[in-house]
């Protein structure tokens, strides 16, 4: 009988120990979650911000070619080109 209870003392032991742990484990997972979804908000905000200042930069490449900068002329003329297409497709809309 000291052997069964030997074995039974040792298993609530163990399953204590595990279900410890258990515990642990997912106070673990729990906070890496939260770390998780923390990272993926600074990310998205992140990229926010990388596409802002895209898109500054290219406001500026185009002013600066306004400017009378050489090296944009180019990409100006292209943008210049692509607006005036539009407007007269807008006209040709419009006229119909």
């Amino acid at each position: 009988m000291s052997t069964l209870s030997n074995v039974v003392d040792s298993l609530e032991y163990r399953i204590a120990a595990l279900l410890e742990k258990y515990e642990d484990v997912r106070q673990t997972r729990v906070a890496l979650e939260k770390q998780l979804t923390a990272l993926q908000q600074e990310n998205k905000q992140l990229k926010d911000a990388i596409d802002i200042c895209e898109q500054k930069n290219r406001t500026l490449k185009t002013a600066n070619a306004l400017l009378g900068s050489n090296e944009y002329k180019r990409e100006t003329k292209l943008k210049i080109n692509a607006l005036v297409r539009e407007i007269d497709a807008c006209i040709a809309s419009l006229a119909e």
